[in-house]
């Protein structure tokens, strides 16, 4: 059974799916590393525009609209997409502009607090995926059920603590030591980096059975999308943790 942590690449998600246009056009590799790139050139162009706003007015309450549309419209259409895959050739490109809106603005804050940090964040993030992949089509990384398990299980445990962490700041409550920039802190967001880099081996063997398997032609979309999930997550956590190393 294929496994993986990501929402969007579950592990029924090429199950009984719908069939769209030519039924001899189904998903190839190319097809989806090529939709990945537009949906990343989409992102960038979204937040080299927020990126501008900040640059003029110096001000984040210029671009906090532009964070929150990006983020609850980016969440709504997360959900959308996963719900109706078939629409993932329209959803997929307005989930990365969407992002690239939301990216684009925090990227800029950071960027005004620790000069830099934005440039590391982003070489680090396509270091990382690039040195995931070589090693996942070399075989020096297995995406095995072992493997998948310990993944999936660890980043369930993440993702239950940034919701304790989300309900208790409702009520003004703050898990300690974790968002800090203390010993704890910066090893809890290793961790999770080190978990979110290994959510795209999970993602790379999902997308290249989901094309051997003979997915429909959409699903390469879909495929992109998946992976920009783990992505902007993987980008946004080595952010807070260069900003935590940078902040001792």
């Amino acid at each position: 059974m294929m496994r993986t942590a990501n929402p969007a690449l579950g592990s029924k998600t090429f199950e009984g799916l719908a069939i769209t246009g030519e039924q001899n056009e189904t998903m190839t590799l190319n097809g989806t590393v090529n939709k990945t790139a537009m949906l990343l050139f989409l992102i960038v162009l979204a937040a080299s525009w927020v990126w501008h706003l900040f640059s003029a007015s110096g001000n984040p309450a210029a671009i906090s609209l532009w964070i929150w549309t990006g983020a609850i419209g980016g969440f709504i259409v997360a959900l959308v997409t996963i719900f109706k895959k078939e629409w993932a050739g329209v959803t997929a490109p307005i989930y990365a502009i969407l992002e690239g809106l939301f990216l684009g603005g925090i990227s800029a804050i950071f960027e005004s607090a620790y000069p830099g940090i934005v440039l590391q964040a982003v070489a680090l993030t396509f270091g990382t995926l690039f040195a995931l992949l070589l090693a996942y089509k070399s075989g020096l990384i297995k995406a095995t059920e072992n493997f998948k398990l310990g993944v999936v299980a660890a980043t369930g445990g993440i993702a239950l603590v940034y919701l304790a962490t989300f309900i208790l700041g409702l009520f003004k409550i703050q898990i300690p030591f974790i968002h800090g920039s203390g010993l704890f802190g910066i090893i809890f967001s290793l961790v999770v980096v080190v978990v979110a880099s290994l959510n795209l081996v999970l993602d790379f063997d999902f997308i290249e059975s989901g094309a051997s398997s003979g997915a429909p032609k959409y699903m390469e979309w879909y495929g992109a999308f998946g992976l920009m999930v783990t992505l902007i997550w993987l980008y946004i956590e080595i952010l807070r943790l260069l900003s935590k190393l940078r902040s001792r």
